[in-house]
């Protein structure tokens, strides 16, 4: 995993805020494409985050934080555990677009976290959206309920370090294995994005539509072979490969298919494919 802050980026100098990705001169007009910043991204005590929304959700809402399965303040969850509507008193601290820390929001809930399948937790708040844009000025990210596309220019944005690493969508591995954990249909960065400790649970974002497409959550940090912090691919007939120094996150489009009413978690609706518990 991207793991939960570590001691080891003590060393780490973090410049400032992280600066949004530039957008490069096209030789003909094109729709404007927003730069990517802060905004709506939160830092956690040992992660990165972000206010997240469905297409589907409403203003008035309980609005939601989104960040990593083993980012819970519980530990991580075992292989095969699914943790639903537990409850958390857990604090976010809440960004402006260039990295300022607005605020504080507070969870009253776990809705969903799990390490099986995928690396997602999604803490329900004791605010809604509407309350949020009025307090503070902040949208919440809106996550893209379609597949990302290999090439995709994305932005991992991380609340914790105030910084942000541009790269594309390399690839897709369609088992990404660590530890005892399995994750399928995982998202491969191209080797700009070095994530480190403290980025887990950042918004990976598609720059040209500024929706969230993945959760960033791990990288192969020393060349090992499926190895905590050191994950492998698996392929379809069982091969494996290495790749050190490549860093990962988990695809997101299937979560709104969880979501009812009001925000809700149903694992029973239509076209959800999450693992329950």
């Amino acid at each position: 995993m991207n793991k939960p802050l570590l001691a080891v980026l003590g060393a780490l100098a973090i410049a400032g805020t992280g600066t949004a990705p530039a957008v490069a001169a096209g030789t003909a007009p094109a729709p404007a494409v927003q730069a990517v910043t802060f905004a709506g991204t939160v830092s956690l005590s040992n992660c990165s985050g972000s206010v997240i929304r469905f297409p589907s959700s409403e203003e008035n809402d309980p609005a939601l934080v989104m960040s990593n399965g083993h980012c819970l303040e519980t530990g991580f969850p075992d292989p095969g555990e699914v943790v639903v509507n537990q409850a958390s008193s857990r604090s976010f601290g809440l960004l402006s677009s260039s990295g300022a820390r607005l605020g504080t929001l507070r969870a009253n809930k776990i809705a969903y976290a799990t390490m099986t399948d995928t690396d997602v937790a999604l803490y329900q708040l004791t605010t809604t959206y509407a309350q949020i844009k009025s307090s503070y000025g902040i949208n919440a990210l809106t996550l893209n309920d379609t597949r990302p596309a290999a090439g995709t220019a994305i932005t991992v944005v991380s609340g914790y370090w105030k910084r942000t690493y541009s790269c594309n969508i390399d690839g897709f591995a369609y088992r990404l294995k660590e530890g005892a954990w399995t994750w399928k249909d995982s998202v491969r960065y191209t080797s700009a994005c070095q994530t480190i400790g403290g980025t887990s649970g950042s918004p990976v974002i598609d720059n040209a539509t500024g929706k969230v497409v993945a959760v960033n959550n791990t990288g192969n940090e020393d060349g090992e072979r499926c190895t905590d912090n050191n994950p492998c691919e698996v392929d379809a007939n069982g091969n494996v490969t290495v790749r050190e120094g490549i860093n990962y996150g988990q695809q997101t489009y299937q979560i709104p298919a969880c979501f009812g009413l009001d925000n809700k978690l149903d694992l029973s609706r239509s076209g959800c494919t999450l693992p329950k518990p």
